[in-house]
């Protein structure tokens, strides 16, 4: 009986070949106080000339509520073009998870000076957090932002890699939105297809924000490696009861083995709607038949192949580890 490859490491190879990916269009931002229409979500809108602007006041902050903890790499923060380009002098960015004292989390760097116009990128090392703070110590500050970026990491998440498919398509809400890295939206079946067998160990599943929460009530996560009824008679993971409007929910899946994900609602006039659909574990395995395959030393892997022909590639990249 082979022993099974140690694979996990093949999951890291492929995340790290990914971009990382600005996270801060998907969030809010709130600010200490409001300059007449300089609002906080200025500094997210893709528009370098327009920006936020706190009042005058004792520490000033502008504050990026990420929806969920990320693993944040870097921050890219572009300063006013017109004028005062000096105010963002000693700006502290801090990334973390508490809400509401800006100044318990940890600080990723100090903006020394940044010139009018000027985007500067400050590195994050992975710091961990849910908010991405500028906060400007002292009395009589001033916190504006033209634009900021959050870039972040999905160390782990096997769904980036896959492709998927839905039951149907209303207007242009397509399968792949679930799965882009960008919380919009798709519409009673969704599946994901990892392309290589894996042991999911968790699957977490982000609602829509806008309305309909109560939609997704009764959705079944099922994985395996059957595409019998489109994958939906594959074993069940967990069922959501309900999940409030924008939230990210993990459901636990101990492990189950399987190459295909599943959404699917059962029953009549249904909509099923993903925001985003990350699945962790580790992987790829060999399938069962290959743990019991004996190769006699007369056979060649051409022989091997007439018996097994769609196994053929794992089996020749499993021997070529050194088994």
């Amino acid at each position: 009986m082979l022993d099974e490859p140690n694979t996990k490491s093949s999951v890291f190879s492929v995340v790290h070949s990914r971009p990382l990916l600005n996270a801060a269009g998907w969030g809010t931002a709130s600010q200490s106080t409001l300059y007449y229409d300089w609002y906080a979500q200025n500094a997210l809108d893709g528009r370098p000339t327009t920006c936020s602007h706190t009042q005058s006041q004792s520490n000033p902050w502008w504050k990026l509520d990420l929806l969920k903890v990320y693993s944040v790499n870097r921050v890219v923060i572009t300063n006013r073009p017109d004028c005062c380009n000096e105010r963002i002098n000693g700006a502290e960015i801090r990334v973390g998870s508490d809400s509401s004292n800006v100044f318990g989390n940890p600080i990723c760097a100090v903006i020394s000076s940044i010139p009018a116009g000027a985007s500067y990128s400050y590195s994050s090392n992975r710091m961990e957090g849910r908010y991405v703070i500028v906060v400007i110590p002292g009395n009589s500050r001033i916190v504006s932002l033209c634009e900021v970026k959050v870039y972040v990491v999905y160390p782990g998440n096997l769904a980036a890699g896959g492709s998927v498919t839905q039951s149907s398509t209303i207007n242009s809400w397509f399968a792949e939105q679930a799965i882009d890295f960008n919380p919009g939206f798709t519409h009673p079946e969704w599946r994901l297809d990892l392309r290589h067998i894996y042991r999911v160990s968790k699957v977490v599943v982000t609602n829509r924000r806008d309305c309909c929460p109560e939609r997704i009530n009764g959705a079944q996560i099922r994985i395996g490696n059957s595409l019998e009824n489109n994958g939906n008679n594959n074993p069940i993971c967990a069922v959501i009861s309900s999940m409030p409007a924008g939230v990210s929910s993990t459901y636990t899946c101990n492990e189950m083995e399987g190459r295909y994900v599943n959404l699917i609602i059962p029953g009549d006039t249904r909509f099923l709607t993903v925001c985003e659909v990350e699945v962790y574990g580790e992987g790829p395995c060999l399938k069962q038949t290959f743990m019991k395959l004996k190769l006699k030393s007369s056979w060649s892997l051409s022989e091997a192949a007439i018996e097994f022909p769609n196994e053929r590639p794992q089996l020749e990249n499993y021997i070529a580890q050194d088994h």
